[in-house]
């Protein structure tokens, strides 16, 4: 019972905040240049994970600027406000996000660049304009694993999504994600979104949950030394790995 009251509170509050967010979006952002829009979205994010009840814990350190490309593990829905309370970031994120409720308007304004992903041509736009936003100086993120996993293995890596960091010759930098239980350290798959777990089941499970902490662990950035997409992509999932203390499967594309 103590646990579902909890959790009632915690979504109530997740949810003002989600609305001051949108309100925020409306009126304060048009009057905001680059850098006043970061901080505030890095700050709305933290806030978020401390109305869920969640600790955040990084380890090592974030590029201090751009451009760079951030690819990491996709564990939840929770990731992405997770990175953006460590380090704001431009995500490369599916175009049906941008028309979700709420949601969509929220990723819109933080600077999410969308794709079509089951087009061929949108892809290869998606290429250039990653790369012309890496050209600007931004810090990009991306999930090359293309869905979430269970927290517990690394899925295979898309090496599409790295030919921006090849076309404008930038740092890339592994990240990896964990969501971890604080008194015992163990992995925690409370956050996870995958498989049949729907959306509504995973965020009350993590709102259920007890000293949760979302620990984010950045490597070190490298550029990519005349190998082609595929080896880079496929040494990033090794790095990403070893960073989250994951098992790697067979390899991507």
């Amino acid at each position: 019972m103590a646990s579902h009251l909890r959790a009632s509170a915690r979504a109530l509050h997740m949810l003002g905040h989600v609305l001051q967010g949108m309100a925020t979006v409306v009126w304060r952002f048009p009057r905001l240049n680059s850098l006043e829009r970061q901080q505030r979205v890095q700050a709305w994010a933290s806030a978020l994970l401390g109305k869920a009840g969640i600790r955040l814990e990084v380890i090592g350190h974030p590029v201090s600027d751009g451009p760079a490309l951030l690819v990491a593990n996709h564990i939840s829905w929770l990731d992405i406000p997770v990175m953006h309370a460590a380090r704001f970031c431009r995500f490369v994120s599916k175009d049906d996000v941008r028309s979700w409720p709420l949601i969509g308007r929220l990723a819109t304004a933080a600077g999410t660049l969308y794709i079509a992903r089951s087009s061929r041509r949108d892809a290869q736009r998606m290429v250039q304009t990653m790369a012309d936003s890496l050209a600007q100086g931004d810090v990009l993120a991306v999930f090359p694993e293309g869905t979430t996993g269970d927290g517990l293995r690394l899925l295979p890596f898309h090496s599409n999504l790295l030919q921006s960091a090849v076309v404008a010759d930038v740092p890339v930098q592994p990240v990896a994600l964990r969501f971890v239980t604080a008194a015992s350290g163990e992995v925690s798959t409370a956050p996870s979104y995958e498989g049949d777990t729907t959306l509504l089941t995973s965020i009350w499970r993590t709102l259920r949950a007890d000293d949760l902490v979302a620990q984010v662990h950045y490597g070190v950035p490298e550029t990519a030394r005349g190998r082609d997409r595929r080896t880079w992509s496929e040494d990033m999932r090794q790095r990403v790995a070893a960073l989250a203390g994951l098992p790697c499967g067979p390899a991507g594309d």
